[in-house]
């Protein structure tokens, strides 16, 4: 499950712990990128941050791991060259689902090598309020599953300019996450 994670949040959480039960993983590995492809801005936090919050969050659960594959190599991240390094990592003896949410999947066409990538994995699309993949090409359609979350309306947009607004994000992120943000004084100059 790879992210900008900025900050990660139940929704991400949430999300990753279904599709592990629905599709029977072994685990999920959480990939903070380093500098995402698609946001070019500068307003993302440092990816030290991105990782550690992604760290705190998944540390209750058994079955998550957070890998700084991504965060250790320089430039855009790329999914493709993600996935390749994991098949790679893994001798190309695993089967590799790549959880997204609807959102990122809609935008699939824009992505890097992305008929590529749709061959060497199994994409997993999270649905999520106020985005209809019923959109999708039909040539995608075909080769993703679909997995129905209940409606959360989540997102770490929201998270970052409810702490600039200074209201309250309890139950939003994990307690842990929650406390390392207000310790490190994150979101609130943006």
């Amino acid at each position: 499950m790879g992210g900008v994670f900025d900050p990660i949040h139940c929704g991400h959480l949430f999300t990753a712990e279904e599709a592990r039960v629905e599709f029977k993983l072994d685990k999920v590995i959480f990939v903070p990128c380093r500098q995402p492809a698609h946001k070019r801005e500068n307003n993302i936090s440092d990816p030290e941050h991105r990782y550690l919050m992604t760290v705190l969050a998944a540390n209750n659960n058994k079955f998550f791991e957070v890998s700084k594959m991504e965060i250790n190599r320089p430039g855009l991240s790329y999914s493709i060259d993600t996935v390749k390094e994991f098949l790679n990592n893994y001798n190309y003896e695993v089967k590799i689902f790549f959880i997204t949410g609807a959102d990122a999947f809609l935008e699939i066409d824009s992505w890097f090598k992305s008929e590529e990538l749709i061959k060497i994995c199994q994409f997993v699309a999270a649905t999520r309020p106020g985005y209809d993949l019923n959109k999708l090409d039909p040539k995608f359609k075909k080769i993703i599953k679909i997995m129905e979350i209940p409606a959360f309306s989540i997102s770490s947009t929201d998270i970052r300019k409810r702490i600039k607004e200074g209201r309250n994000i309890k139950y939003l992120v994990p307690n842990e996450v929650e406390k390392y943000i207000y310790e490190k004084g994150l979101y609130r100059k943006r």
